[in-house]
């Protein structure tokens, strides 16, 4: 347990006073319309939306994470934490696109890309996939924050769980989007500094950069300190296929939409921005803070490793970064600290409470149930939606311990089997819908034959997870592009009216030669 004076007390409540104050600040423009409790208007530059991005993408088991992996596999490590980087591409191909085409979220953009009952189930699908994944994901970081709670002042994790992500829902349910992005820039400055000045300190505390490339040398794990220490073509912690997987997911990945779980958050980021060009920025800039932060976290946990090499077990040191500045800081930082930690925990559960909300109002309410809905009747369903994700959040975080193992999973059949369908509907004309539907139904199908079933009847080896991709990849496309030749191509009239509107990039010659025969480009 940790002991805080008046001082780190103060630190805190002043914090959550000022989110608070946010809620009550930004309450009248939320109400306004579904575009304003969404969106915020679309009418942000792209400062704010990027450091939403980061914001959001910097959560209480984010530093768990990158602490585990670069203890166990040294600079090496960053590499897991790479995906991020389809953004880069993303920011200057389908960001664009998809902000041209004004969907709400990925789910609309289905029924905008792809015609008639299949592009309605698609809706229907995602949307449902999504509200269920945004509330396992509140569980996931709302149990992270609960231990450690635990960690620090000794609460059960049920009450770290609840506690933050109520206050958290306050000025969410309040304010909407134009709450979490302002509240979301506040938190992202405060915890850039905290990172940097706890990272530093611990560095520091380990006897500088020179020591401990000296004591890695001398301990020999000087392998720590090369990025590419790879373990061989195939074999290993951090083989080479591995790694060309990772470049590909995350180099080729930006080309389309839902090739990450990532995209669905930032896909409400680049609807919110003012224009397509703020739209770009926000997303290559907000993904280079988080690049940049992983960086200076991976320099402190060496530190830490220096410090203490033979920690075995994960659940030891996956709190190396948050133990550098518990066991470091001084009276008086220690609360500035805590503030910091509790600004990275909400702000995620804050972009997920509201991103979750609004493919349970746009997406299922407005769209399936009551598509006369007004405004105000939507921002009420808005709000009451947000608090159904809080309340699950608590369900799936209170029983977190005996399914991370299916979150893993759920995450896996995200990246596998319909990474290269995801691509396919913004690049190519002649993918349709039925398509894209089969490759879904095939991925849950062949996700679990490939993960779980074959290799426990001993029907095929356990495979690495970057074997699996490839796999799954291959036999999702013998189900997918037979069922796309099979069935017609979308409506030419619909197809049209998307390019003109989207512009999207890759094979759409026929479309474009339609579109120019119509005069509308």
């Amino acid at each position: 347990m940790i002991a805080f004076a008046f001082l780190d007390w103060f630190w805190l409540v002043m914090f959550v006073l000022l989110m608070v104050g946010c809620g009550i600040l930004f309450y009248r423009l939320g109400r306004k319309s579904e575009a304003d409790f969404f969106l915020a208007g679309r009418g942000l530059p792209w400062w704010l939306p990027a450091s939403s991005v980061y914001a959001t993408h910097t959560a209480t088991d984010t530093p768990m994470w990158v602490s585990g992996v670069i203890y166990k596999y040294g600079m090496a490590g960053l590499w897991y934490t790479f995906f991020a980087g389809w953004c880069a591409i993303s920011a200057f191909v389908s960001t664009r696109i998809f902000r041209r085409s004004l969907a709400y979220t990925q789910a609309e953009w289905q029924t905008l890309r792809f015609g008639g009952m299949a592009s309605h189930l698609l809706r229907g699908w995602t949307a449902g996939w999504q509200v269920f994944m945004n509330m396992f994901i509140l569980g996931w970081v709302g149990i992270a924050m609960g231990k450690l709670c635990h960690y620090v002042f000794g609460w059960p994790e049920w009450l770290g769980l609840i506690l933050f992500s109520a206050i958290c829902a306050v000025y969410v349910l309040a304010a909407g989007y134009w709450g979490v992005v302002m509240a979301d820039f506040q938190q992202g400055v405060i915890a850039f500094i905290a990172i940097a000045i706890v990272s530093v300190w611990g560095i520091m505390a380990a006897g500088g950069p020179a020591t401990i490339i000296a004591k890695l040398k001398a301990m020999g794990q000087g392998w720590r300190l090369n990025p590419l220490a790879f373990t061989g073509l195939s074999g290993g912690n951090f083989p080479f296929l591995w790694f060309v997987t990772m470049m590909v997911i995350a180099v080729i990945g930006g080309f389309g939409m839902g090739t990450s779980i990532d995209w669905y958050t930032e896909a409400q980021r680049i609807q919110s921005a003012r224009s397509v060009k703020d739209a770009s920025y926000s997303i290559w800039w907000g993904t280079a803070l988080v690049l940049l932060r992983n960086s200076i976290w991976a320099g402190a946990i060496l530190g830490f490793f220096v410090l203490f090499p033979n920690l075995t077990e994960v659940s030891q040191y996956e709190f190396a970064w948050y133990r550098i500045g518990f066991e470091n800081m001084p009276v008086g930082m220690l609360g500035f600290f805590f503030a910091a930690i509790v600004a990275i925990h909400i702000s995620t559960i804050s972009s997920h409470l509201n991103l979750g909300a609004v493919y349970m109002t746009r997406d299922l309410y407005h769209h399936y149930i009551n598509p006369r809905a007004d405004d105000r009747k939507l921002v009420t369903v808005g709000r009451v939606s947000t608090l159904i994700l809080l309340i699950g959040s608590f369900v799936f975080g209170s029983i977190m311990e005996n399914i991370t193992e299916w979150l893993i999973f759920a995450l896996w059949i995200m990246a596998a089997g319909v990474w290269l369908p995801n691509i396919l509907q913004v690049v190519w004309w002649r993918f349709n819908g039925w398509g894209y539907l089969s490759a879904w139904i095939a991925n849950l199908i062949f996700s679990w034959l490939v993960v779980w079933v074959l290799p426990a009847f001993g029907l095929m080896p356990s495979l690495q997870d970057y074997q699996q991709f490839w796999i799954l990849m291959g036999l999702g496309a013998l189900i997918y592009i037979p069922v796309t030749f099979l069935t017609k191509h979308e409506n030419m009239d619909h197809l049209v009216k998307y390019y003109v509107m989207s512009r999207p990039i890759g094979w759409w010659k026929p479309v474009r030669r339609e579109a120019e025969r119509r005069g509308l480009i």
